[in-house]
């Protein structure tokens, strides 16, 4: 589906948002990243409540460890927001980032036209960040389904797809985002930025303190 030269704001352009808050958070001493806080709200709520502006057809969370924890927070970010967000748990967590990704979009649900995979722990990520994403794959050339954000010769997160790539993936068993990105590099603009919020996640104590960050 060719969506080139349309404004993001424009009510064709469906949009899915597809979360990921399944991981262990291991190396911060076991607790979910996405129930961190920054200015009293929890990081999970910062996201869930930035995108209600965006002409969202779908918002779907996949949750592992911690699954029981983050619904009650989801259950009380719904109270706030017009959208409606869907959980899905990962019944295998431990088998890595991977497994929720699929789980994830073989779960999705909407006629969308773009998917927004995005990371539970990423502070700075916020309207700005995604309305750039989106208006870099409206002025994205023939053939390119995907944008990559790109700081500093680092690969960044979130990541947007075409739901063409999205069905392209899913038509392999065990295909998932990265590799079919690295097998087809044709389909990918690299969006070069100097933006560090698409690079800054929590994974240590160390990257609490540095993006002040409060702990549960």
């Amino acid at each position: 589906m060719t969506i080139s030269g349309e404004s993001f704001k424009n009510p064709k352009l469906r949009l899915a948002i597809l979360l990921l808050a399944a991981g262990e958070g291991c190396r911060l001493g076991g607790f979910p990243k996405a129930l961190l806080k920054k200015e009293g709200e929890s990081l999970l709520s910062r996201f869930l409540q930035s995108i209600q502006k965006f002409n969202l057809v779908e918002t779907l969370v996949v949750t592992g460890f911690y699954a029981d924890a983050i619904e009650v927070e989801i259950n009380s970010i719904r109270q706030k927001t017009d959208n409606s967000i869907a959980i899905i748990k990962n019944p295998n967590p431990e088998e890595g980032q991977s497994s929720s990704v699929r789980l994830g979009l073989e779960s999705l649900k909407s006629d969308y036209d773009v998917l927004l995979v995005a990371l539970c722990d990423q502070p700075n990520i916020g309207v700005s960040e995604i309305e750039a994403l989106l208006e870099q794959f409206n002025q994205a050339g023939f053939n390119k389904e995907i944008v990559l954000p790109m700081v500093d010769g680092s690969r960044g997160n979130p990541v947007l797809f075409s739901k063409k790539v999205i069905e392209e993936i899913l038509a392999i068993p065990p295909m998932v985002c990265r590799p079919f990105m690295d097998q087809h590099p044709e389909l990918v603009k690299v969006f070069e930025t100097n933006n560090e919020a698409y690079l800054l996640d929590v994974d240590t104590q160390a990257d609490i303190q540095k993006l002040g960050l409060d702990p549960i």
